[in-house]
């Protein structure tokens, strides 16, 4: 009897049932998710905000950006750092790199996932930012662009965290060290004019300042030249992030 070789899957149909999977192992704690991702950053909203509306609109819509960033930490890089730490130690990577499968369109599926998962946090923390904080807003087309690209960007930090941390505990930690570390350094929700210079300095090396100044372009529809830097840096960041973790997972197929 003739055996017949079975065709791999394209890159597509990989991509198509990684990410059905990823969404599926989220199904029943999705709800837990949207929580943890809005909570934070609207207790943040109330105690900054009532302070930030006596300083003028400019101080309101940092708050605003800064945290939106803050719940894109929560639902991407604080997630996908979770995720990558719990498929490391349970050898669920290693089962992968069994498969015949394209280590990016892995990496791709989970980041997707959670991206989409983080969206109810995403507009909930939006919404509920412009309702306390009584700020109109003027959206910009480019924010279809910009609150991906700051999702993939985050997201690339915790997949690095989770790829290279030596046990979970130390995982868990570090993400949380680096999510008030990137919140504090620099104008994220706190205008520069309010911060010593050398905070607004360091803040440049924060990826955190970078996304809060492309998000408050986008939601205020003053759009600048620096949208390019902001948006050059990010994607640096994602490139760079992702393209240590691919070789980390290459090396364990070794």
């Amino acid at each position: 009897m003739q055996m017949t070789n079975r065709k791999p899957q394209s890159p597509w149909d990989q991509w198509i049932t990684l990410f059905r999977m990823e969404l599926t192992n989220w199904r029943w704690s999705w709800r837990s998710m949207v929580l943890s991702g809005t909570l934070a950053p609207i207790l943040s909203i109330l105690a900054l905000g009532t302070f930030a509306q006596d300083a003028g609109k400019t101080a309101v819509a940092y708050v605003l950006s800064g945290n939106i960033v803050l719940s894109l930490m929560f639902g991407n890089m604080d997630n996908i750092q979770s995720r990558f730490t719990f498929m490391r130690f349970t050898g669920t990577i290693d089962y992968f790199t069994t498969l015949p499968i394209k280590r990016y369109v892995l990496i791709l599926a989970m980041v997707i996932a959670f991206l989409l998962l983080s969206l109810p946090s995403l507009l909930a923390t939006m919404l509920t930012g412009i309702l306390l904080l009584r700020i109109p807003i003027n959206i910009h087309p480019l924010i279809v662009v910009i609150v991906p690209l700051c999702a993939i960007s985050l997201s690339g930090i915790g997949a690095l965290i989770g790829t290279i941390a030596p046990n979970p505990q130390t995982a868990g930690s570090f993400s949380l060290l680096t999510t008030l570390i990137m919140l504090g350094l620099g104008p994220v929700v706190i205008p520069p004019d309010r911060l010593s210079d050398v905070i607004v300095r360091l803040g440049f090396l924060s990826p955190a300042t970078y996304a809060a100044s492309a998000l408050r372009q986008v939601l205020f529809g003053q759009v600048t030249e620096r949208i390019v830097l902001d948006m050059g840096v990010l994607i640096a960041i994602a490139v760079c992030c992702y393209w240590i973790v691919a070789r980390v997972l290459a090396g364990r197929d070794s």
